[in-house]
């Protein structure tokens, strides 16, 4: 699947149609990665080694406060690159322990109307910190 350029008889525009080419990914040149970029990702890689918790915001915050105008857009795609997450707790962290044992909650049902007719209060006793 190879176009020739200089073909004689078929032009560009011909082998790409019968290839089902755009003719503009015939002439699309990526862009190479340049030299800032490549200071913005080492930048990035050293405030994120101090400050794991760090996300695409606050990293486009703390590289816009040391001097670099960069946009969220572009943290977010150089931090993709390299693989780097924030650090956050993940959902379903509350979840309980399938051993714990669970109360059952005895108002359910109950319809509340008027003032004290329900009191609750916690009994349990505060740990001591060591």
């Amino acid at each position: 699947m190879k176009i020739e350029a200089a073909h004689p008889q078929i032009s560009v525009s011909r082998q790409c149609e019968l290839l089902g080419l755009a003719r503009s990914s015939f002439y699309y040149e990526p862009q190479r990665n340049d030299s800032y970029n490549e200071l913005l990702m080492r930048l990035i890689d050293e405030q994120y080694t101090q400050a794991p918790f760090y996300g695409v915001r606050r990293m486009t915050a703390w590289l816009r406060n040391t001097g670099h105008p960069v946009n969220h857009k572009r943290v977010a795609r150089l931090m993709d690159l390299m693989g780097l997450e924030a650090i956050y707790p993940k959902p379903k962290t509350s979840k309980g322990h399938p051993q714990h044992k669970k109360y059952p909650y005895l108002l359910e049902g109950l319809e509340i109307v008027h003032p004290n007719q329900v009191w609750a209060t916690d009994i349990s006793v505060p740990q001591q910190a060591a």
